[in-house]
């Protein structure tokens, strides 16, 4: 029996070894987060503050790749798709909740083929127009909206997308539907809007903080149940009489399915420090966010957030019967 003991513990060590090897050697070489939208958009901004923190907490470069198209689901799934190494993964927001009712053919399951790593940010929305538009308050905006309905354009940056979604709660809370303007991104759609070709859209404090404060766009409200800090003047939307339209963008951090445990738990540290950093608090602060808490980013707080907000989001895009595909 003694000598069954002591083979038996030789064979664990023997089969543990290569995970404890894992373990002190990842990360080896850089790692590549996958950014399912294009460079310079809301999600693109959060994931190079904190990509850049996680650099230096793993001791080797992160990279981010934009990989734009189809909603988000484009990029989503080539990380789905990669090697379960910790060396590529994905940052996405709110989309990855939707995609499974937006998209009827979607080729992957956010909830079994990706391994949760932790919640990032909850980003609000504000509601903009071009500079010039004549409303002026979000009372009178709902008021033009059921008046003239789709004589209005509201540009997004493509069905999935954050600005894609506000719309259809704002068109759903005001009871008329607008000209919708899908772009290939928030870029190519926001600079219509600051030339004035579309009238209105919804998008991310991270994209349009810098353009309210400098009167580039006009703003009627926050979609978020306070007001915030870095917008003191912009009321809620419950304050202009539309409760109904309050969403927030969460973004979170995933791996392929099949992450080793101990990568999971070396990459969650690192994005815990990242988000505790002062500079990555600063930054997200002037663009009207501020960072999950430790206990957020987690893979069970992202689990739990993913779950409930397929549940959420189903029957509203069902409603509206708005597919992708």
């Amino acid at each position: 029996m003694k000598h069954r003991h002591i083979l038996a513990t030789l064979a664990l060590g023997t089969m543990l070894a290569p995970v404890a090897a894992l373990a002190q050697a990842y990360p080896d070489r850089p790692v590549t987060i996958i950014v399912p939208f294009a460079a310079g958009g809301p999600t693109d901004t959060v994931s190079r503050l904190v990509g850049e923190v996680m650099s230096r907490e793993l001791g080797q470069q992160v990279l981010i790749q934009n990989v734009g198209g189809a909603g988000g689901t484009l990029g989503a799934g080539q990380a789905a798709d990669a090697e379960a190494d910790g060396y590529t993964l994905l940052i996405h927001h709110i989309g990855m909740s939707t995609a499974p009712t937006l998209y009827r053919n979607l080729p992957f399951d956010p909830l079994t083929d990706f391994t949760p790593i932790g919640l990032i940010t909850e980003v609000p929305m504000t509601v903009i127009a071009r500079k010039d538009f004549e409303s002026a308050s979000l009372a009178d905006l709902v008021e033009k909206i059921k008046a003239e309905g789709e004589a209005l354009t509201y540009g997004n940056a493509g069905i999935g997308a954050a600005s894609h979604l506000c719309g259809m709660l704002l068109m759903e809370a005001v009871g008329a539907q607008m000209t919708t303007v899908p772009y290939q991104g928030t870029g190519p759609m926001m600079t219509d809007l600051l030339g004035g070709q579309i009238d209105l859209s919804c998008d991310q404090t991270t994209n349009t903080t810098n353009q309210i404060l400098a009167g580039e766009i006009k703003a009627y409200a926050v979609t978020v149940p306070e007001r915030l800090a870095n917008l003191p003047d912009l009321p809620t939307t419950a304050e202009g009489g539309l409760p109904a339209l309050e969403v927030s963008v969460w973004h979170g951090l995933y791996g392929p399915e099949g992450l080793p445990q101990e990568v999971v738990d070396r990459l969650q540290a690192a994005l815990v420090a990242a988000l505790a950093d002062e500079t990555v608090i600063q930054r997200f602060a002037e663009l009207g966010t501020t960072p999950v808490s430790a206990e957020e980013a987690t893979p069970a707080a992202l689990t739990e957030t993913l779950t409930s907000q397929i549940a959420t989001w189903k029957p509203i895009i069902e409603a509206a019967g708005a597919f992708a595909n």
